[in-house]
């Protein structure tokens, strides 16, 4: 019998932004299937604006499972996981020790299927840094709403996010804040607008 689903299913219960006032409250499941979605759109945009040869899908698979993890080691605060270099390093040790967690729960046939997700591999290097940019981005998406909710607690973080996320001059993340970031901030009508109930 192997627990890794099951597992896996409790990532609902995994609250995200511990140290924050939400006004709506976001899980490991609902931030890491947005990050699967952004993840692709990267590599697609990649693909489409950049002349880049990028896999969508496999992107999408690393953005999946990109904080599997915390099902073990919880969902440590930026501020602590990011104090200093020894905190980083620290937990990334945490972090591999959990991947190979994990992987362990799976049938021994299967694990070979898996492995390239939860282990870095140099030949998904930049897709990682997408799956690190579509991350970045779910995190200012909620710090967006937040503030429309008319919650200032995110305020800093807004703009901190912002800025870190323009600081990996990412092509493909700049893209997306430019052309796509602003609708977020549109109710329903303004979203679901066309030009036959404009008449």
């Amino acid at each position: 019998m192997s627990h890794f689903f099951a597992l896996l299913s409790r990532m609902k219960y995994i609250s995200r932004w511990a140290l924050m006032r939400n006004t709506s409250q976001e899980n490991l499941s609902e931030h890491s299937l947005e990050t699967a979605m952004l993840a692709h759109g990267l590599a697609v945009i990649g693909n489409v604006y950049f002349h880049k040869q990028l896999d969508a899908q496999r992107a999408c698979l690393l953005g999946l499972y990109h904080d599997a993890t915390e099902i073990i080691t919880g969902d440590m605060p930026t501020p602590v996981k990011y104090h200093s270099a020894r905190m980083r390093d620290t937990y990334k040790d945490i972090e591999r020790e959990a991947a190979d967690t994990l992987l362990s729960l799976l049938p021994e046939e299967m694990r070979a299927d898996y492995a390239w997700i939860f282990r870095e591999e140099e030949q998904d290097a930049y897709l990682r840094r997408l799956v690190k940019a579509a991350d970045k981005i779910s995190a200012y998406l909620k710090c967006v709403e937040e503030e429309q909710a008319g919650n200032r607690e995110f305020e800093s973080a807004r703009v901190s996010t912002l800025q870190s996320l323009r600081a990996m001059a990412l092509p493909e993340a700049d893209y997306f804040l430019d052309h796509f970031a602003d609708s977020y901030g549109k109710n329903l009508d303004e979203l679901t607008l066309t030009e036959q109930n404009t008449l």
